[in-house]
């Protein structure tokens, strides 16, 4: 029973050979606690697969033969897996020393906690805004502005988002890039939603945790480096209409009428607005992202 691992890191990857690498080695070198490492490459054309095979024998590799996703992929992962804990953790992100075991510790010492999210940094130290509350368009607002403000590195946004994240809380959701998640909790809401192929899976999935009466709950007695966006930046304009999609999808699940009405006139919107001055600018390529965009505002989630 010693050798059984309390914990099952799960990284999904796409196209980020190095990066996987690097966050498969901090687990190797930080667990500090006994683990099970499982990747699920989304049929990555760089070799990660066959990489990770060769560095990290330890690991279950899971190769796609198409991308499935994250939700998917994810849902792979801890499905595969045994542990009572699952690390979801993004291949652009590193743990240092004491990050598993506070996350896992946390969990198994608070039965009525079904998540838990780390403080995360950037590379170079700075913070990340990696908690936030239920997506709405107001609360929105707000939290762009205050990501915005970080990313510009403002004095007033940098002091606030240092603030939010400097004590433990129960925000509506906390971030996938590193998310532990208690086994049962997964099952008992059938993990993530494979209808968001990626963004805004880790909020919904944090929602529904709380609708079925699980914690989620915020700490920074853990911490964690990710760079963030490195797989998604392959393809930008892949990643923008995935987005929205997601967006979208979320707020047909959850929110009122007038609010994804609102949300639909918003994308719309942004959508010929793209698409004339891709037409103005002869940028086929951006008039085509503005078409696409605009059909996606009109079209009803699956």
């Amino acid at each position: 029973m010693s050798d059984a691992p309390r914990a099952a890191v799960v990284v999904v990857s796409f196209e980020a050979r190095d990066a996987l690498l690097a966050a498969l080695a901090s687990v190797q070198a930080h667990a500090g606690l006994p683990v099970e490492t499982v990747v699920i490459d989304n049929a990555s054309a760089d070799g990660s697969a066959e990489a990770a095979r060769t560095a990290h024998p330890e690991s279950l590799v899971i190769a796609n033969r198409e991308n499935v996703g994250f939700a998917r992929a994810c849902n792979q992962g801890w499905r595969a897996a045994r542990a009572p804990v699952v690390v979801f953790l993004n291949p652009d992100s590193e743990v240092p020393p004491g990050a598993l075991p506070a996350l896992v510790g946390l969990l198994e010492a608070r039965p009525d906690v079904g998540a838990a999210g780390p403080r995360t940094r950037n590379a170079d130290g700075t913070i990340q805004v990696s908690t936030g509350p239920d997506l709405g368009l107001s609360a929105e607002w707000r939290q762009r502005r205050l990501v915005r403000g970080v990313a510009r590195r403002e004095p007033e946004a940098l002091a606030e988002a240092e603030d939010r994240h400097a004590r433990e809380h129960d925000p509506a959701w906390v971030s996938g890039s590193c998310l532990a998640v208690r086994r049962a909790a997964l099952e008992a809401v059938a993990g993530f939603d494979e209808g968001f192929f990626v963004y805004e899976e880790d909020a919904d999935l944090c929602r529904r945790l709380r609708e079925a009466g699980w914690r989620v709950v915020f700490t920074p007695a853990a911490e964690v480096r990710h760079q963030g966006g490195r797989s998604m930046s392959r393809a930008p304009a892949r990643a923008r209409l995935e987005y929205h999609r997601s967006h979208l999808r979320y707020y047909d699940k959850h929110n009122g009428l007038v609010s994804r009405a609102a949300l639909r006139l918003l994308v719309a919107g942004r959508g010929a607005l793209g698409w004339a001055r891709g037409r103005l600018a002869g940028d086929d390529a951006r008039a085509g992202e503005g078409l696409a965009l605009l059909r996606l505002a009109f079209r009803r989630s699956p």
